[in-house]
């Protein structure tokens, strides 16, 4: 590890550390109610109660999978979709004003339509997530397949290039960078998204029925423990989307 490296490491555990420093002395200090925040080793022992007997796994396990199931359909729509309006002008003004207008509202606001259409189950949470990480996926991919070079476009077509060989030689590769931004946030908002899913939808398993579980049962041990999880996860996803986009663009020379 450089040195560089471990300094931003570092640099980027001080404020957590400092937090839950102050955490455990003002719970420990009276300076709050414990019942509303729970001093650091009543959460790790709730954590390891819940571990060791199976539901924070389960929990986990069905998040993720929700999570990256819509995250996966909501990419290749958006990449499908963008790549469309970016290239078809007659697309563009047929369906980019819809898309444009439909982006601005927010997405928690399509949870009584996809509701009423996809009903409160599985089906529908998924529905969701597709659509929080269609969004951005299919903004960044229209947005550069439309920066492409002109130059190249011209070249290719000089060359017989058929539409489809320009669209997979030419507009992707110079939309890689946008598009890798797009399922970036795609991944973020997904994630976010799924919480919102398992949070407003009907319960079932999942890290946003644990913090509904414990605030009916007025847990905050629990609930505190699923946003910790919600926080780690979303910290873990958003680094590893990052290396990945790092390392792709640095193999293409960008």
């Amino acid at each position: 590890m450089s040195r560089t490296t471990a300094t931003q490491i570092r640099r980027g555990l001080t404020l957590p550390v400092l937090l839950l420093v102050v955490w455990e002395v003002a719970s420990h200090a009276g300076l709050v109610d414990p019942r509303f925040l729970p001093p650091l080793e009543r959460l790790a022992g709730t954590a390891w109660r819940e571990a060791t007997e199976g539901r924070l796994l389960g929990d986990l396990a069905a998040s993720l999978a929700r999570d990256l199931v819509g995250f996966a359909i909501g990419t290749v729509l958006g990449l499908g979709f963008g790549t469309l309006l970016g290239v078809s002008r007659g697309a563009e003004r047929l369906l980019g004003p819809i898309f444009h207008a439909a982006k601005q509202v927010a997405v928690l606001a399509w949870i009584p339509i996809i509701s009423v259409w996809f009903g409160f189950a599985e089906t529908a949470k998924i529905v969701f997530v597709a659509l929080a990480a269609f969004i951005p996926v299919a903004l960044n991919t229209h947005e550069g397949v439309r920066s492409a070079s002109v130059q190249l476009v011209e070249v290719g077509r000089a060359l017989r290039f058929s539409r489809w060989q320009i669209v997979r030689r030419i507009f992707l590769p110079s939309a890689a960078p946008a598009i890798l931004t797009g399922v970036h946030l795609a991944l973020i908002y997904a994630w976010l998204a799924t919480v919102a899913a398992e949070y407003f939808m009907t319960v079932g398993p999942g890290i946003g029925g644990l913090i509904i579980a414990g605030r009916e049962r007025f847990q905050m041990d629990l609930v505190m423990l699923g946003v910790v999880i919600l926080g780690c996860v979303g910290f873990a996803l958003n680094q590893g989307a990052a290396a990945v986009e790092a390392r792709v663009l640095r193999w293409r020379g960008a």
